[in-house]
């Protein structure tokens, strides 16, 4: 490989690498807001409950203790409920999915740009197009997608990654998937 070949390789694998980082940020991100949602939401079927509960006893019951209990459980309910008007956890969510999901098709755009310069079957032009049409739909997406600021993300993606390693298979794990003529290690 050339030298020029070179530096475009290596600039083409630092964005592929920035790629596959945002990609299971955003995919963090989206596990996060869902849990979180799922929370709320249970949350709030629980203090209905306690509070409709709570009413009845104190209507039914003459327990005018249980009604004020009742009346700020409403409260808090009240709270939850505006809160959950102002932040669609689960749209977030789903905008998180949906850019991880456009993120998945460009980091694989991205793998098999690298696999066609290691094979030699791509001029540097044509690899420069590649990777300005990549950056172009990149730039598109993220102007489009939700911030991924959201709780521990990042730390969930760095184990994701580095510990996890759930971007990476052994030779073992993928010959598993293939039939045995296209396994590395024919069994």
């Amino acid at each position: 490989m050339s030298q020029v070949n070179q530096v475009l390789l290596d600039q083409i694998r630092e964005c592929y690498g920035r790629v596959v980082w945002t990609h299971k940020t955003h995919e963090k991100c989206k596990d996060i807001l869902y849990d979180k949602n799922n929370l709320i939401k249970l949350c709030q079927i629980i203090l209905s409950a306690i509070t409709t509960t709570g009413i009845f006893a104190a209507v039914f019951g003459n327990y005018a203790i249980v009604g004020y209990v009742s009346a700020l459980v409403s409260l808090l309910l009240t709270i939850l409920n505006a809160y959950m008007k102002k932040y669609d956890l689960g749209g977030l969510s789903q905008k998180h999915a949906s850019a991880a999901s456009s993120l998945w098709n460009i980091r694989e755009s991205y793998l098999s740009l690298i696999t066609d310069m290691h094979s030699g079957i791509i001029s540097d032009e044509e690899a420069r197009k590649a990777r300005d049409s990549l950056q172009e739909k990149l730039n598109k997406l993220y102007k489009g997608s939700p911030s991924t600021n959201v709780g521990n993300a990042y730390e969930k993606a760095s184990n994701a990654l580095k510990k996890n390693e759930e971007l990476t298979f052994s030779d073992d794990e993928i010959d598993m998937f293939l039939p045995k003529s296209l396994r590395k290690k024919n069994q």
